[in-house]
């Protein structure tokens, strides 16, 4: 079993990914999708946490990617980027989603030093925006940073973009497409629900109105 297949089983297992083409749930932004991720609950077990860092070190020397310093999200990318940081016995900074509003008024907190490449980890990639402005923040600290790794993305075209704007690339242990695949050879979903992903996965917003389940608010 992959990588990405024992880690969409665990997901589904215990809830982390949850898949509801009949009554799709209800994003912040209103729009009614037929996925739910909450990585945070792969943080209860150790063995999880282990896995995704292993994984990520894997990505690591898959890819001949070089890291100075691990760089965590605020606030779901600092545990699994702790834990990686801990495996590769890598220096650990973390990225706030704006500056403080007193004191230093850092947005970067930890030891940063110039020019020192710096791998950020984030634990969901959606579209993007938020990991974007990390990446940006460390740049502007001084920091090099080329290569984002995050537990599990959607894969929008949206968030490709972004990435190749910035000149930055993204490397997930799942992504939707891989989930699709894993969950239709083990028979976690019937042929309808999974006819009813794949229009998703292009044009997510308005798969709700296309499909009878128009945004709430």
């Amino acid at each position: 079993m992959t990588t990405s297949d024992k880690l969409a089983e665990t997901a589904l297992q215990i809830g982390a990914i949850q898949i509801n083409t009949d009554d799709p749930f209800t994003w912040a932004s209103g729009y009614r999708m037929p996925i739910y991720n909450d990585n945070r609950l792969l943080l209860g077990n150790a063995g999880h946490r282990l896995a995704i860092a292993q994984g990520f070190q894997s990505l690591l020397k898959a890819q001949n990617i070089e890291a100075d310093v691990v760089a965590g999200t605020a606030t779901a990318g600092i545990p699994h980027a702790t834990t990686l940081a801990d495996l590769i016995k890598t220096p650990l900074i973390y990225v706030r989603s704006e500056p403080k509003k007193h004191g230093r008024q850092n947005q970067v907190e930890g030891l940063l030093k110039n020019k020192q490449k710096v791998l950020v980890i984030e634990d969901l990639v959606s579209t993007g925006g938020s990991v974007i402005n990390a990446v940006q923040a460390i740049r502007d600290k001084g920091g090099e940073v080329q290569h984002c790794f995050c537990i599990f993305t959607y894969g929008f075209d949206e968030t490709e973009e972004k990435f190749a704007k910035c000149k930055c690339q993204l490397h997930a242990l799942l992504t939707m497409g891989q989930l699709i695949n894993f969950a239709k050879e083990s028979g976690k979903l019937t042929e309808p629900q999974i006819n009813l992903l794949h229009p998703w996965t292009q044009d997510p917003f308005n798969w709700g109105d296309n499909h009878g389940f128009p945004p709430k608010y």
